[in-house]
């Protein structure tokens, strides 16, 4: 019986000893999990937020990139250069990468209200192009010199919608004060700044009644056999914006489209993006209704893109397309896609397709175009990396 008795005490004993050190094995284990997830925790808090978002060619036998630059308050370049990247990206093999404006104190989140800093723009000194899709921008130094070195070496340019102001600075001893939309100083080369010298014009009039009017390209005359016009039947391009009034003639430039302006045949909608317009609408408009001063929108009428020869002070002779159409909605039109991605081949001197692939990628839903204040974009809160693929 004693011997018994000892036998079951030993495995009593053998049992709370193998639980107790099931137990504490448990503990520790636990305890190394936490640890391991708050150091990962604390690692992620500590990265670097995204502050740009690259777009790799799956195919790209040219090696050729593009860096476009976002930044405006009204047409929602940053719902449309993403997209247009993914496009040159997926269906024609150039690495994209978009830069996107941003507060300093809040990196990662897009603001397109924030007029100071654009994070990234050193990208283009290895870049084969730039798209820029800028309003009023008051750039430092540091970060407009990277535009500068750009222009200097000719580097090929797409400009556009409010690029033609791309730049507002209105601290007259900044160094890159000429770039200004309304520049008149002693840098003479630079009257009217950027848009007028790089593009051929800068802002001075809307053209077209604002969200009433729409707009309809109508290519050229001489533009017909262009290539930027390949895949593009005449009068198939249609956007719901108007565009801006151009100062004729422009030296050293081609008129590639020109902008019909048309009168909507439904009633104004300012819950619905294109705020009631169609691109069934057909009443070719003989006068703007805004205008302090009537007149025929149509007589004549301007042109929304075009190319020219460029050549800032002590630089290269290079080229650039600028086109008035292009917000985030006028985006949604195949045909301004195509006119898009046929300008880029153009400017890279490469074989423009005969009707370039442009379908959405993925999903896309512009933003119907207007302004917003601040507190819009807090609420929003816009996160590069939620663009990231």
């Amino acid at each position: 019986m004693t011997c018994l008795t000892n036998f079951l005490m030993m495995k009593i004993f053998q049992f709370c000893y193998l639980f107790l050190f099931l137990f504490l094995f448990s503990c520790q284990n636990n305890t190394q999990k936490e640890t391991t997830a708050t150091s990962s925790k604390t690692a992620m808090e500590k990265a670097e937020p995204v502050q740009w978002v690259t777009y790799k060619a799956k195919n790209n036998p040219t090696g050729k990139s593009i860096v476009l630059v976002t930044g405006d308050e009204e047409y929602r370049s940053e719902e449309a250069m993403p997209q247009l990247a993914k496009i040159l990206s997926n269906y024609h093999g150039f690495d994209c990468t978009v830069l996107f404006a941003q507060d300093p104190e809040k990196l990662g989140t897009i603001d397109p209200n924030y007029s100071f800093n654009i994070p990234g723009l050193e990208k283009l000194a290895n870049a084969d192009m730039m798209i820029l899709f800028t309003r009023f921008r008051a750039l430092p130094a540091e970060q407009m010199q990277h535009i500068d070195n750009f222009l200097t070496a000719g580097k090929p340019l797409m400009a556009i919608r409010t690029a033609t102001h791309a730049f507002n600075y209105k601290d007259t001893t900044h160094a890159f004060q000429h770039y200004s939309w309304r520049y008149d100083g002693d840098k003479t080369d630079w009257n009217l700044g950027f848009g007028k010298l790089v593009l051929g014009e800068t802002w001075y009039t809307h053209h077209g009644h604002h969200k009433h009017q729409s707009t309809r390209g109508i290519i050229a005359q001489g533009a017909e056999n262009h290539p930027i016009t390949n895949g593009i039947e005449n009068g198939s391009i249609w956007g719901p914006t108007d565009v801006y009034g151009i100062r004729m003639p422009m030296p050293n430039t081609q008129s590639i489209i020109m902008g019909q302006t048309i009168n909507r045949a439904g009633e104004y909608n300012e819950s619905e993006p294109f705020y009631g317009l169609k691109e069934s609408d057909i009443e070719v408009a003989t006068v703007n209704p805004r205008a302090k001063e009537a007149y025929n929108p149509n007589d004549p009428m301007p042109p929304i893109a075009w190319t020219k020869n460029y050549q800032i002070p002590n630089g290269k002779v290079g080229m650039s397309f600028t086109t008035t159409i292009g917000s985030a909605t006028d985006m949604a039109d195949e045909e301004v896609r195509r006119l898009m991605v046929n300008s880029t081949y153009h400017l890279l001197g490469m074989e423009v397709p005969a009707k370039a692939k442009v379908a959405i990628v993925g999903t896309y839903n512009p933003s119907p175009y207007q302004f917003h204040d601040d507190a819009h974009w807090d609420k929003l809160n816009l996160q590069i990396a939620d663009y990231v693929e």
